[in-house]
């Protein structure tokens, strides 16, 4: 299950050969997460351009953290060689061969841009110099957190030790973005220190959203990611998946749920700094949190979120995309709509467990 090569860049390349390159990129991107793909390719170049491959780096840091054919210390290993290769300390040759290893592959959806790293890093060097900066420096310090925690292990005492790990693997994708709308909006550069904190926390409901539709996948790879102080004395995180302790269970499902409305709170104070002037990127934003209050929404007091992922219907999909754009730039519909599907009973679709992570 290859990735094809693509062309170097070339200052005398065509326009066909740089959009044949795009478009192979868009393609990698689709293949790792249809989600990110379909608020992206909405944005206007070079923006597109830039997120795309930020969301592409980090794909690459996801499959090295998630892989179930890794030992710790080769994965941690493998995240601190990708930390250099976005920094240009090390070729990513070296790295391609690092991640060679055994020859053994695990086949999860962020494999495919692990395996297309050299790709990944040739589409970053064609960017520009400011827009490459943004993208290594958040992108490599959220890579350094990974490994920080691969080498720690799947341990939650409590919710900072959950916070410390959703800011390294999502709070700092808030940052990034931040980072590259500022280089293409002077309002945004004027608000970006207001911006920072309710960016990192959008990552944190984000994530949180993730923690609990992915607890039964993520279990198969040995994290389970409820604090203990979420649960009786003396239960063990694993222990939650046990028919005798359902209640327990989905006393902390509860508490994660109301952690997450918090953190979606703060959300939406960002999309309120966004500029009306910025359509596209106010869509962009709004499309993960419309759908991660959906999922909410369909995962809040449900059981079945112990034995499979739940998932929003296509139709709320396409009803969520229709909406916002429509009506995404005025903030007062934002906050309604927010309330009414938070409000929506459950409607979400459960997979049964595929062994794939929901990170």
């Amino acid at each position: 299950m290859g990735t094809s090569r693509l062309p170097k860049p070339d200052s005398r390349a065509s326009g066909e050969t740089r959009t044949a390159t795009e478009a192979d990129l868009s393609r990698l991107l689709r293949a790792t997460s249809r989600t990110f793909a379909l608020g992206i390719e909405m944005l206007s170049r070079p923006l597109r351009e830039e997120v795309r491959l930020a969301y592409l780096a980090l794909r690459v840091s996801d499959y090295l953290e998630d892989n179930r054919v890794m030992a710790t210390g080769r994965k941690a290993m493998a995240l601190r060689l990708w930390h250099d290769v976005l920094l240009r300390r090390a070729d990513v040759d070296d790295f391609m061969e690092a991640l060679a290893g055994d020859g053994r592959r695990d086949p999860i959806p962020d494999a495919e841009a692990a395996y297309a790293a050299s790709d990944i890093v040739r589409g970053l060097d064609a960017l520009g110099e400011e827009a490459r900066d943004v993208i290594a420096t958040h992108a490599s310090r959220s890579t350094m957190g990974m490994a920080r925690w691969a080498e720690r292990g799947p341990r939650f005492e409590d919710e900072a030790d959950l916070d410390d790990y959703m800011h390294e693997v999502a709070g700092r994708v808030g940052h990034l973005l931040t980072g590259l709308f500022a280089l293409r909006s002077a309002r945004v550069r004027r608000r970006r220190d207001r911006m920072m904190e309710p960016a990192r926390q959008f990552g944190l409901a984000l994530q949180t959203v993730n923690v609990i539709r992915g607890l039964p996948t993520d279990r198969e790879r040995g994290w389970v990611f409820v604090p203990r102080s979420f649960l009786p004395p003396g239960l063990e995180p694993a222990a939650i998946f046990d028919a005798e302790n359902q209640a327990a269970a989905m006393t902390a499902v509860a508490l994660l749920a109301a952690k997450a409305d918090r953190h979606f709170e703060a959300a939406r104070t960002y999309v309120r700094l966004l500029p009306r002037s910025l359509p596209r990127v106010r869509l962009f934003c709004l499309l993960p949190l419309f759908f991660g209050v959906r999922t909410l929404a369909a995962s809040r007091a449900n059981p079945e979120v112990l034995s499979g992922e739940v998932k929003i219907a296509r139709r709320d999909v396409r009803a969520i995309k229709r909406r916002a754009t429509l009506f995404g730039t005025s903030n007062a519909w934002v906050r309604w709509y927010c309330g009414r599907l938070a409000s929506a009973p459950g409607g979400g679709t459960v997979a049964a467990p595929s062994g794939v992570a929901a990170q």
